[in-house]
């Protein structure tokens, strides 16, 4: 009997060393993702997970329709994202578990354009834009506010725009549609509006470096869109890519000595990586848009 009981034992706790095993690993390999992107490698839109390097690849979302403009979690456990539903009229705020585990809508407003998600630097609100047409048939762009939960879904009524960051000392960079598109920065409600750029460019997607010292931008003030960098306080804005393709959606990596941005080029669209200079300009991820890198703020 003491044998059998010892045996038992050994079972026991060898299944229970290899479990921990799995689980350590699976826990182990999701922490190495560090950027978002999508692609329509499957057909449909869908987000994916890589390593800083682009070597290792994970299919996060997988559902009919569209998913993109993800946007990680300070945590980097999970990430937001927009999604289509009534046949792409309708575009609602999704988030989910880096597993794939957990997928949960947000928001809900039929016939509305919900996207471009962004998390508070404690985790606890996301940032979005909505557009529509009003009933005047105007287009409207605004950027919202909720908790993470999806609760309390607030309008900032006093901006317009969309693309909004959240800096690290609680306010709203993003690009106001005021005039043309400018870069602004604001309080979180609405008051305060700083402009960064003033001129009649569209200027989009503002993301803010992980030291909160410099904004990475797109810019068509040259011709065709290019990435741009400038301080925070709008001083110093140098022109990085120079080519005669659209380039957008910068991303800075988690040290700020990169930046990512979707490129549009002759074979389709795909994602680069720069030196945040805009030197070493080379491919990152074949056919794909819309990348993101998980940020650790100093």
């Amino acid at each position: 009997m003491k044998i059998q009981n010892f045996k038992l034992v050994k079972t026991v706790t060898f299944l229970v060393l290899i479990l921990g095993s799995i689980v350590y690993c699976q826990e182990n390999k999701s922490s190495s993702y560090t950027i978002a992107y999508g692609s329509k490698e499957s057909g449909d839109m869908e987000i994916y997970l890589t390593d800083s390097e682009g070597k290792e690849k994970f299919k996060l979302t997988n559902r009919k329709g569209r998913d993109g403009y993800v946007a990680w979690s300070p945590d980097g456990k999970k990430v937001a994202m927009y999604a289509y539903h009534d046949d792409g009229n309708t575009w609602s705020i999704h988030t989910i578990n880096i597993d794939g585990t957990n997928r949960q809508r947000l928001t809900r407003v039929k016939d509305k354009w919900d996207s471009s998600p962004a998390w508070s630097s404690n985790g606890k609100k996301i940032a979005f834009a909505r557009e529509y047409a009003n009933e005047k048939g105007a287009w409207q762009e605004e950027i919202w506010l909720m908790n993470s939960d999806g609760s309390k879904q607030t309008q900032i009524k006093y901006l317009e725009g969309g693309g909004a960051v959240f800096t690290q000392d609680g306010k709203l960079l993003y690009h106001s549609k005021k005039k043309s598109y400018e870069i602004c920065i604001a309080d979180l409600d609405g008051s305060n509006i700083v402009w960064l750029t003033n001129n009649d460019a569209k200027e989009l997607h503002p993301d803010i470096s992980p030291n909160g010292k410099q904004v990475a931008f797109m810019s068509d003030r040259d011709g065709n869109f290019e990435i741009y960098v400038m301080n925070i306080d709008g001083s110093n804005q140098k022109r990085l890519t120079n080519n005669n393709h659209e380039d957008w959606n910068p991303s800075w990596s988690s040290d700020g000595s990169k930046i990512i941005f979707q490129s549009s080029e002759a074979d389709g669209k795909h994602v680069n990586i720069m030196n945040n200079d805009g030197s070493s300009v080379r491919r990152f991820i074949p056919n794909a848009t819309g990348a993101t890198w998980l940020k650790k703020y100093k």
